[in-house]
């Protein structure tokens, strides 16, 4: 039993953190308390990029529901298609409840192998320059050109995204198309110049290692789930400081402390890089 134990978990846990539902609500007053760096700035906006199936839309929803307290579906999802559910660019405000700061995450169509499948990379560069309208629909035959009418040609600070945020799942990651990995790797040296934050989150936790699928708060004490965030951060470049595991709301109907404190820290992070982002680009006028 000793020995299966230390093939799993670490002795001391590998990142601190607490739990408990006063660490909760301070991450809420914290996120709620975050001002504007930017005074012309509508809203914060955040890209969400990952394979089909990685969770994207379901950890906006799990972020929502971690700050209200209850199960929302601001985001559709779909655990039955093959490819992507989402295929339209969709705007899905963040209720952070605090009305100077706006965080809006912009869920896409999910990244395929292979050319002329899934979201095209360049619109995701478009995305995030804000040439792309909200309510697009994407085209993977057809990336959007600065002719279509969905192309913004002259976008405000508020179109354009300050934090690209990696959704990829725990469970699943070492399968991964190596093609949608290059995908990933050329939207990272597409925007070296912007400064742009990058953030991992790794879904799925849970079916990913039964130490952390019996006891979420095992989660910085498994061997399994550090070696896939090394793994991915190795291949993609994001720091690990930068990445964050999470158990995204699934088939649970009330929400749980310790989920949402997972959550409420990759947020946490995401609006932080963003809104210092969002600073620097005004300021260098990108």
């Amino acid at each position: 039993m000793g020995n299966r134990k230390s093939q799993l978990e670490y002795d001391a846990p590998w990142r601190k953190t607490t739990w408990g539902t006063k660490k909760k609500d301070d991450l809420i007053n914290d996120i709620k308390g975050i001002e504007p760096t930017t005074g012309d700035l509508k809203c914060l906006r955040v890209l969400l990029v990952g394979p089909c199936g990685s969770g994207k839309s379901s950890f906006i929803n799990s972020v929502n529901n971690a700050l209200k307290g209850r199960i929302t579906s601001g985001a559709l999802c779909d655990r039955a298609t093959g490819g992507s559910f989402t295929v339209e660019y969709k705007p899905i405000k963040i209720e952070s409840g605090h009305s100077s700061l706006s965080v809006v995450f912009n869920d896409i169509m999910g990244m395929e192998p292979g050319c002329k499948q899934g979201c095209p990379v360049e619109d995701i560069i478009k995305a995030i320059h804000g040439h792309v309208r909200n309510g697009h629909v994407f085209n993977p035959e057809k990336p959007l050109s600065p002719e279509d009418e969905d192309y913004v040609k002259d976008p405000t600070l508020s179109d354009q995204a300050f934090c690209v945020v990696y959704v990829l799942a725990a469970d699943r990651i070492q399968l991964t198309d190596p093609s949608v990995l290059e995908k990933i790797k050329d939207i990272r040296m597409q925007v070296r110049a912007l400064a742009l934050p990058q953030v991992m989150v790794l879904t799925n936790v849970d079916q990913a290692c039964p130490l952390v699928n019996a006891n979420l708060q095992r989660i910085y004490y498994s061997k399994k789930i550090k070696e896939k965030m090394e793994w991915c951060s190795n291949r993609l470049g994001v720091p690990m400081c930068h990445a964050f595991p999470v158990k995204n709301y699934h088939e649970e109907i009330e929400t749980n402390n310790d989920m949402d404190i997972l959550i409420l820290q990759a947020l946490h992070q995401i609006i932080h890089v963003a809104n210092d982002n969002s600073q620097a680009r005004s300021s260098n006028n990108y």
